[in-house]
């Protein structure tokens, strides 16, 4: 079993030198944005320059809200980047989902590296040509999968790295929120087909996908059978758990509050998968790894939130006695956010790969992809990955 205090004094410190500042933009300044303001302004080595959204003003109170002096009146991000007095080192990508590739590609192409948020993009066919892109600019492209960089999210990889498990076989994984449709009677673009594209599936069946699979290495997918519905976004009567109960615009729902699928993956692992963003249960059920050897569950948790539910447990023999190893909670000194938003500082500064190596990102989006036609078609289907 691997040693958890070793993993937890491992993590090194690293100084960094903020005698050369990176300049940086946020294009989009909704929600999301605020986490990215906030971890920027943390780092002694970067300058927050400018900002855009396509809500007239919407930037420049972004901005004043931080006390930051920047840029902001663009009518879009295709402004923003074309200003070269910026000199901008990189942009975080906060946009609604059906913006992702077409900023983050024509960022790339400025010669600007890329913090692009999750999901990904809407469909596989988008991600594979912002990676082309990123291949031909050589531009650092990173996915806002800020859960990697939780010790306990690490310590799960290590377990399955570690062969204690066996050889693996079958992971039951997914998650959700009894009462969580991110949306209200004026905040509707994580709702509505023409600005999200995705729902449930998307927001936050991308994270519970990248747990179990960047746990394993990332096998290819290679068939699918999804479901997704919506019986709760379009119901009239639904009433949202937060924003003061307000009452739901049901007309404007236009992507999923649910999804499921049994995924088949490289080396004969079977994947079982389902996401909610409002289910009258209050867990779709821990998340499960089989291996031939050893079992692992990882307690789920009451809305997605980037760690694990409770200490984990490892099922095995010792001299042929079943025995269950607890696996403590462990702790992230500096947050998730900052290992995000530092690495990606780090790989522009030092040359590095992108911490979040794009490939991986998209199997993910495939898999999401396919759970969307799989589901569309009423069958089964095989998961087609564009060349790259």
């Amino acid at each position: 079993m691997a040693d958890m205090n070793a993993f937890m004094t491992n993590q090194e410190k690293k100084e960094i030198d903020a005698t050369k500042k990176l300049r940086i933009g946020i294009i989009g300044t909704g929600g999301i944005a605020h986490s990215h303001m906030r971890t920027y302004l943390a780092q002694p080595d970067v300058e927050v320059v400018a900002g855009c959204d396509l809500v007239p003003g919407k930037a420049k109170a972004f901005f004043e809200e931080f006390g930051v002096e920047g840029k902001t009146d663009y009518k879009d991000h295709s402004e923003m980047i074309a200003d070269k007095s910026l000199k901008l080192d990189a942009v975080s990508i906060c946009t609604y989902n059906r913006q992702h590739a077409n900023c983050a590609i024509e960022a790339m192409r400025a010669g600007i590296h890329v913090l692009l948020e999750k999901p990904f993009t809407v469909t596989v066919e988008e991600a594979a040509e912002v990676i082309k892109v990123e291949k031909e600019t050589g531009m650092v492209l990173s996915v806002g999968f800020q859960p990697r960089f939780d010790n306990n999210m690490r310590m799960i990889k290590k377990i399955c790295e570690s062969g204690e498990l066996g050889q693996i076989y079958y992971i039951q994984t997914g998650g959700g929120r009894r009462r969580g449709i991110p949306a209200g009677a004026t905040k509707t673009t994580f709702i509505e087909d023409e600005t999200a594209g995705i729902g449930a599936l998307g927001d936050i069946g991308c994270y519970s996908l990248d747990m179990v699979l960047n746990a394993i290495g990332y096998p290819k997918p290679l068939t699918v059978t999804g479901y997704k519905s919506a019986f709760f976004g379009t119901d009239p009567n639904y009433v949202r758990y937060v924003n003061e109960n307000a009452p739901w615009v049901a007309e404007k729902f236009g992507v999923d509050d649910f999804a499921a699928a049994f995924v088949r993956l490289e080396g004969g692992i079977i994947l079982d998968f389902r996401i909610a963003w409002a289910m009258n249960i209050n867990t779709p059920g821990d998340t499960i790894i089989l291996g031939t050897k050893g079992g692992l569950r990882i307690p789920s948790t009451d809305c997605w939130n980037g760690s694990v539910g409770g200490p984990m447990t490892v099922y095995h023999e010792v001299s042929g006695e079943q025995v269950e190893t607890q696996i403590p909670i462990l702790k992230t000194p500096d947050g998730l956010w900052h290992g995000k938003i530092r690495s990606f500082l780090d790989a522009i500064k030092e040359g590095k790969p992108s911490p979040i190596p794009s490939w991986q990102i998209l199997y993910n989006q495939a898999i999401i992809d396919g759970i969307a036609k799989s589901s569309d078609a009423g069958k089964e289907i095989e998961v087609v990955i564009p060349e790259v």
